[in-house]
């Protein structure tokens, strides 16, 4: 959720390179934001807004240092004011932390601190921060021994990233919350996400829980927790700057929408063997596993209801949780592979439920899009999606990415009758929705039904996530109400809430039993004067039902799951565009939510 950016070794430059690493990192959503720099004194600025407000604050200030952080905030412990917004300062003005996170244990220490006369001027559970690391310098400590006591009294999610007047280093620890280290030519950064420094290096370095870190204009360290200096690989991103940047569209989310065919391409690159009907994910291609359960949230959980599908399909049985569900109330395990779906690799939620299967004995399997990642690393396997930077806080191009990864997940560790027709199906994709993208009437519908009421979902079988996938993309960034459902749940409850100015959309693809019922539930919403949008390959009747259409290439079941969330896409990003939505950055929601 929020965001970190620190900086040793630019000199004249460091606050114009915080202020546009934070602007880099404004896509994990924040509701103010700040800088200090460090020289012979701390030189501060913050305020709630945009990083637009905090150029305007800083413009009108003299800030000075040779090394800095900044911060952008999404608010948990108070609302968001300049007061909250980090940095935040010790009673001497001499301590400035940054921190993303949640400490558990703020409320005991603030009352500590208090009591001995600290002076607090925010609601944050950051703020005891500094003032430990204060009370550490009083009492003789160094700068970086004080850090690390004010730390070891921490319980809960935390990176921190702490400067103090006169010494010009930044200092960092990390425990449950993303961290990276940036190591240029004559400069080094830390961040929350490598966006925030990409402009500057493409080498980086991973933090680890329990970790600290410290850089400088000579170099950089980490360390463990008894201060012995840990050797850590250095990996290079592999993705260009220019991947993170809007190319013309109006939105980061439709740039992203029209990147899908080539996500998928990437996905799909080395992996897949048409001629030979085969499907190669090295190692993971020999899991075989007798049971899965996927852990997910948001559109990555629709994604593992998706895969869970398909291995129930081919007679294993498999389950989706929500991940902060299986984290505090999980399933027996059994003999059951866990597989997270996480597109950041960081969402905390997940992270959980993945380390609660592990120490049940599970053997783990990340999904996720970010090399490196906590996920990557904590898991026994992992399968990247190769999606690329997805910036627009709505997930477009990595939901596809993730349907496709686990096809190939699929196929290699399942016997699956049709894997030539599926392979073949896969190979189609990109241009399949290329030619949605190319002539979709997704806008025509938005212009119609953009003053709706709400908007209903459903789908039946591979289209059950779809329905769920358009109705989620629909609330993020239109803020009106959509829901999904299950086709054949529409009778039992939701059918009360329709009416003629409450549009339903269809997802019926092929001609089995599943498409057939879902005509008979398309029929029911007729027969009620509620308008009917169908997503469709052409292949049912459905059409005769519905009032508009929405067509997509006629395909494999599995594969027109993929194309049919594209159209959906584009009906909730142009009925966004018309509302005039904030559509990259929506109110209240973070891109990678790393607090439970």
């Amino acid at each position: 959720m929020c965001g970190i950016i620190g900086c040793a070794g630019r000199d004249g430059d460091t606050l114009d390179v915080l202020v546009e690493g934070l602007s880099k990192l404004e896509y994990r959503g924040y509701d103010s934001a700040g800088v200090a720099l460090s020289g012979a004194d701390l030189d501060v600025c913050k305020c709630a807004g945009k990083i637009a407000d905090l150029r305007s604050a800083v413009e009108n200030r003299d800030l000075a240092g040779s090394v800095g952080i900044g911060h952008t905030r999404w608010s948990t412990h108070g609302p968001p004011t300049d007061e909250n917004a980090h940095p935040h300062l010790d009673c001497t003005g001499d301590v400035a932390v940054v921190h993303n996170g949640i400490i558990e244990n703020y409320q005991s220490l603030r009352d500590e601190l208090a009591t001995a006369g600290h002076r607090f001027k925010s609601d944050t559970d950051t703020e005891v921060v500094p003032h430990l690391i204060e009370d550490a310098l009083a009492d003789g400590a160094d700068p970086e021994s004080a850090v690390r006591e004010a730390v070891g009294r921490l319980d809960g999610s935390y990176a921190v990233a702490v400067v103090v007047a006169g010494v010009d280093t930044v200092f960092a620890a990390r425990n449950d919350s993303p961290l990276v280290l940036g190591l240029g030519e004559d400069a080094y950064y830390l961040a929350s996400d490598v966006p925030a420094f990409r402009d500057h290096t493409d080498r980086v370095v991973y933090i680890d829980d329990g970790e600290f870190a410290r850089i400088d204009g000579d170099g950089w360290t980490v360390s463990d927790e008894s201060g012995a200096v840990v050797e850590k690989p250095v990996d290079t991103v592999e993705w260009d700057p220019e991947e993170t940047g809007k190319s013309g569209y109006d939105h980061f989310m439709l740039k992203e929408i029209h990147e899908q065919p080539r996500a998928l391409r990437q996905c799909l690159q080395g992996r897949v063997d048409e001629l030979g009907g085969q499907v190669d994910i090295g190692d993971l291609g020999t899991l075989n596993p007798v049971a899965v359960q996927f852990v997910a949230c948001g559109t990555s959980y629709h994604a593992a209801l998706y895969g869970a599908e398909m291995f129930r399909e081919v007679g294993i049985p498999a389950q989706a949780f929500l991940a902060s569900e299986y984290a505090t109330s999980p399933p027996p395990i059994g003999d059951a592979f866990v597989v997270g779906v996480t597109q950041s690799g960081e969402t905390a939620d997940t992270l959980s439920a993945l380390r609660e299967a592990g120490r049940r004995g599970a053997r783990t399997l990340a999904v996720t899009n970010v090399v490196g990642s906590t996920a990557a690393r904590e898991c026994d396997h992992v399968l990247y999606i190769r999606a690329g930077p997805e910036i627009g806080v709505a997930a477009s191009k990595t939901f596809a990415s993730q349907q496709a990864a686990l096809n190939l997940l699929s196929l290699a560790t399942t016997n699956v009758t049709d894997g030539r027709e599926i392979i073949a199906a896969l190979r189609d994709l990109p241009g399949d929705i290329q030619e949605i993208l190319d002539d979709s009437r997704a806008r025509e519908i938005a212009k119609r039904y953009r003053d709706a009421d709400a908007y209903f979902f459903i789908g039946r079988g591979y289209n059950y996530p779809v329905a769920l996938e358009g109705a989620l993309k629909m609330k993020e960034i239109t803020y009106e109400h959509a829901e999904g459902f299950a086709a054949g749940e529409l009778k039992h409850g939701p059918l009360a809430l329709v009416t003629e100015n409450t549009p339903v959309f269809a997802v019926v693809t092929g001609d089995d039993e599943r498409a057939t019922k879902t005509v008979g539930n398309v029929k029911e919403v007729e027969a009620r004067d509620a308008p009917v949008v169908a997503v469709t390959d052409g292949e049912s009747d459905v059409e005769r039902y519905a009032d508009h259409v929405l067509e997509i290439p006629a395909q494999h079941p599995r594969t027109t799951a993929v194309t049919a969330n594209v159209q959906l896409q584009l009906v909730a990003y142009h009925t966004a565009a018309l509302l005039g939505r904030s559509i990259d950055k929506p109110r209240h929601l973070a891109k990678s939510v790393t607090v439970e």
